[in-house]
């Protein structure tokens, strides 16, 4: 077994590195694992990235397999799709998800990974993390059939939830955003486009994703009476005001948190992280979420490429870094 890896580091905020690690021998319950591609989340690691995760929510923000602190120097990430190389026979071979960084090789608990379906290309599936998000979000707001529904944002949670909503039998989705280059993306994924001043009102549910406060007021104002902005966004350090007054209250609106880190209460009693991961999979054997991976790059080149994509407003979606043979 090789004893070295080589990991993504956050050295300083706006500052990466690539440093070599040991790996310990793994025990009968672990896995060596080689990765094939990895993720980058660019909503959660850009807020990580620029050392914007608030004090007193670091332990709360914490990936399962981060090492360092906020803000820095962390290793940091949860998109990742590999091969186990060393582990129980019926894990030895198999392509496999883990929430794991941006690192070449890592062992784990046998139990911390999930084994892909055979329809499943590994490509596809770093997305992963980003549909089970979906799925979460869409076990609290527990749509209807025929419900009139937007998604305020087209990232990569609001094209996943925009995607997952395609499949509700008898369901108008529009997807809203300011970037016009979206509507391609909408499309593949078989949903309605509109910008902000565009979208059409009159919504049972609205899917917040869009991380700005034009977004959420757009959001309120698209709703139906009695209608209710599913918020998804996480804003670390920044505040956001909203118009409560004007007809928020006379409309009896409504505005919930949604949040991957718990599973949703719908299910709670019934559905373990485990099991909502096994769905979030699943899905992915539709390659309409082919249309989310719109980058790429060498793990090697992640230094160099990782300030361009956060750095500054992200324009694409999944960036998918491959590492060769490892």
């Amino acid at each position: 077994m090789e004893r070295t890896a080589r990991a993504l580091w956050l050295r300083a905020p706006g500052e990466c590195e690539i440093r070599s690690v040991e790996l310990p021998s793994p025990a009968d319950d672990e896995v060596l694992v080689r990765s094939l591609f990895s993720g980058v989340s660019r909503g959660t690691e850009a807020l990580v990235f620029r050392g914007g995760v608030p004090a007193n929510q670091r332990g709360t923000m914490r990936a399962p397999f981060q090492e360092g602190d906020f803000p820095a120097p962390v290793k940091y990430g949860y998109l990742n799709v590999g091969v186990v190389e060393q582990g129980p026979p019926a894990l030895l071979g198999r392509s496999v998800f883990c929430l794991y960084p941006h690192q070449t090789r890592y062992v784990v608990p046998a139990s911390a990974v999930t084994p892909l379906p055979a329809d499943v290309p590994a490509g596809r599936a770093v997305l992963a993390g980003t549909v089970e998000t979906a799925v979460n979000a869409l076990w609290d707001a527990a749509p209807l059939v025929g419900d009139r529904i937007a998604v305020v944002g087209a990232g990569m949670v609001g094209c996943s939830v925009a995607a997952v909503l395609a499949g509700f039998p008898g369901v108008h989705v529009q997807l809203v955003d300011t970037e016009p280059a979206r509507a391609a993306v909408a499309d593949a994924l078989g949903v309605g486009f509109a910008s902000p001043a565009d979208a059409v009102g009159e919504c049972d549910l609205v899917v917040h994703t869009s991380a700005s406060e034009a977004g959420l007021v757009r959001a309120l104002e698209l709703l139906a009476p009695e209608g209710e902005v599913l918020e998804m966004s996480w804003y670390g350090d920044r505040t956001v005001a909203l118009p409560l007054g004007e007809h928020f209250h006379s409309r009896r609106l409504t505005v919930r948190s949604s949040q991957v880190g718990m599973v949703s209460p719908a299910r709670r009693a019934r559905r373990t992280f485990a099991d909502r991961l096994a769905l979030a999979l699943r899905l992915l054997a539709d390659p309409r979420y082919d249309a989310l991976v719109t980058g790429g790059s060498t793990f090697d080149e992640l230094p160099h490429v990782m300030p361009i994509l956060l750095g500054g407003e992200p324009s694409g979606l999944l960036h998918r870094v491959s590492y060769g043979d490892g």
